[in-house]
């Protein structure tokens, strides 16, 4: 049997959950929330490895709309992030619309029907809109390593951290230095006999300056919530006067690159562990790492710093792209995820039969980070040039979801059934503007290979402009760069058989008719332990 709704979203992440509460607002209660795992969370489900936690202050890397005055430290632990969208989800009533236990495994639209087939491991929807908030950091990348299939001991990757094995006096090998791996090291290494660090890259570290966040605080934001939303604020403000040095003027994070420079010197005093762990590209190029723990966790004696890629592995001994040999009882893969090949383009089929993967096969490429040509009424959440450098996603998030809101009250107000099909012109020139842009940044001009870059050395990953610009950007919906499909006319009636007239489920639903509002919403503290150690963060 096929559930009908008027719109699916793909995923329950900040994206998911973010989309479900607008569309509660929006007045728009027939929706579905479909996730493959049993519980919200997204990426802050999944990334439960030892140290976990966000590299954005809590206060800013959290919605707008649901404020939480309880944060008990500056820079959040996963678990106090996944305690908090548990909180939004039960503070504005969507469990209801979440469909656990289905994985989209196949989307295809429909031109008769104007609509979204969707099959999923849970059963069959159709949806005359989705919004697809899976993130791009949903699927784990674990490289294709020669004799990997010969290693007789543990192997995972970080967000699928296996916690029923204990690495208690075992030799551990980490590959990777991004921002996974410079939290995992210093939560593993005081436990383990041996920690071997395979680095292709070293990454740039700047102190993380977290604290707890005191009980007056807390107090003082829950008697005044006007001080929590000043609090972030201030904390974008500075990030959006930060912008022009990755963007415009790459020379003047020079200053940045010093002080990273003295936060190694003072951790690391052997010279040659410091020469290995000093990058050789401009500073903002990957992201800059924070982490208070790092440095002084790789000087433990311990701990063995490769200062090449994993190559080789034959039985239990790993071989490095020069040559060097390390043995190993774990391996903990810190490489990243599909951000630029994300799997779920592989399942949506669109208008001509073509598959979005197909579609992107050139690169990644949407209107207004949302909207991809030959895909009608479908659309993303953390889309293609939609990712950040230096600031809270959460941000940008917001934005695309007054994108979508407008575009569902445009859906409404043209009537009928309908879509919208972003025109191929239009998203050419949108891209070529964002392209264009992206030249100067530090990004593309910073001498490094990041993840943020395809595979034809593009970047389509990061926004090359303030979260202001971007949301002027998409504050409306312009169709002018949108055509409108129409459904076939249907075969015209008897008079004697008058058309049943369609009766319109959220207008029968009243809870849509009073959606909550940001002034009422009180969130509850979501850690018990304020003191708790503050963890670093998933850099997402």
């Amino acid at each position: 049997m096929t559930e009908h709704v008027r719109v699916a979203v793909i995923g329950s992440g900040f994206g998911g959950l973010g989309a479900a509460v607008r569309l509660r607002r929006e007045g728009i209660t027939d929706f579905v929330v479909l996730e493959r795992a049993d519980s919200v969370g997204g990426t802050w489900r999944d990334n439960s490895y030892p140290g976990c936690a966000c590299d954005v202050p809590s206060h800013l890397y959290s919605f707008s709309f649901a404020p939480n005055p309880d944060w008990p430290r500056t820079f959040s632990g996963q678990e106090h992030i996944r305690a908090y969208l548990e909180h939004v989800t039960d503070t504005f009533g969507l469990r209801p619309h979440l469909r656990f236990g289905c994985e989209v495994r196949r989307m295809t639209w429909d031109a008769q029907e104007l609509r979204w087939d969707i099959e999923t491991s849970g059963g069959r929807y159709a949806a005359d809109v989705v919004v697809s908030a899976t993130g791009p950091l949903s699927d784990p990348k674990v490289p294709d390593v020669p004799g990997l299939d010969t290693f007789p001991g543990k192997v995972f990757h970080s967000a699928r951290w296996d916690h029923g094995h204990d690495l208690t006096g075992k030799r551990v090998a980490v590959i990777g230095t991004g921002a996974s791996a410079i939290q995992i090291v210093p939560a593993l290494q005081p436990d383990v006999s041996r920690l071997t660090l395979f680095q292709r890259t070293p990454p740039w570290v700047m102190p993380r300056l977290d604290r707890a966040v005191s009980g007056a605080e807390r107090a003082l934001h829950r008697a005044l919530p006007f001080t929590t939303q000043a609090r972030r604020g201030l904390l974008w403000g500075i990030r959006e006067l930060q912008v022009q040095a990755f963007t415009k003027h790459p020379n003047e994070l020079g200053f940045v690159e010093r002080l990273a420079k003295i936060n190694l010197a003072r951790s690391i005093k052997d010279p040659v562990l410091r020469a290995r762990l000093t990058p050789d590209y401009r500073i903002g190029c990957k992201r800059i790492l924070l982490s208070s723990t790092y440095y002084p966790a790789l000087a433990q004696p311990n701990v063995d710093v490769v200062a090449s890629g994993l190559s080789e592995i034959r039985g239990s001994t790993l071989v490095a792209a020069d040559g060097t040999e390390a043995e190993a009882d774990v391996i903990v893969f810190g490489t990243g995820f599909h951000v630029t090949d994300m799997p779920i383009a592989e399942r949506v089929v669109g208008a001509g039969g073509q598959t979005l993967a197909e579609s992107w096969k050139d690169g990644m490429a949407a209107l207004r980070g949302a909207s991809a040509a030959g895909f009608p009424n479908w659309m993303s959440i953390i889309g293609p040039n939609t990712g950040l450098g230096n600031s809270s996603m959460i941000l940008m998030i917001e934005s695309q979801l007054n994108y979508m809101a407008d575009y569902l009250r445009q859906l409404n107000v043209l009537g009928g059934r309908g879509a919208l099909d972003a025109r191929p012109g239009a998203v050419d020139a949108w891209n070529a503007r964002v392209q264009e842009r992206m030249k100067r940044t530090v990004w593309n001009t910073g001498g490094c290979t990041s993840w943020y870059l395809d595979a034809n050395g593009r970047n389509t990953t990061v926004w090359p402009g303030t979260t202001s610009e971007f949301r002027r950007a998409t504050r409306r919906v312009d169709l002018a760069e949108y055509e409108l499909l129409r459904a076939p006319a249907p075969v015209a009636q008897s008079p004697e058989e008058p058309a049943p007239v369609a009766q319109d489920p959220v207008a029968q639903d009243p809870v849509a008719q009073d959606p909550v509002e940001p002034a009422q919403v009180a969130p509850a503290p979501v850690a018990a332990d304020p003191d708790a150690a503050g963890k670093s963060e998933v850099t997402a």
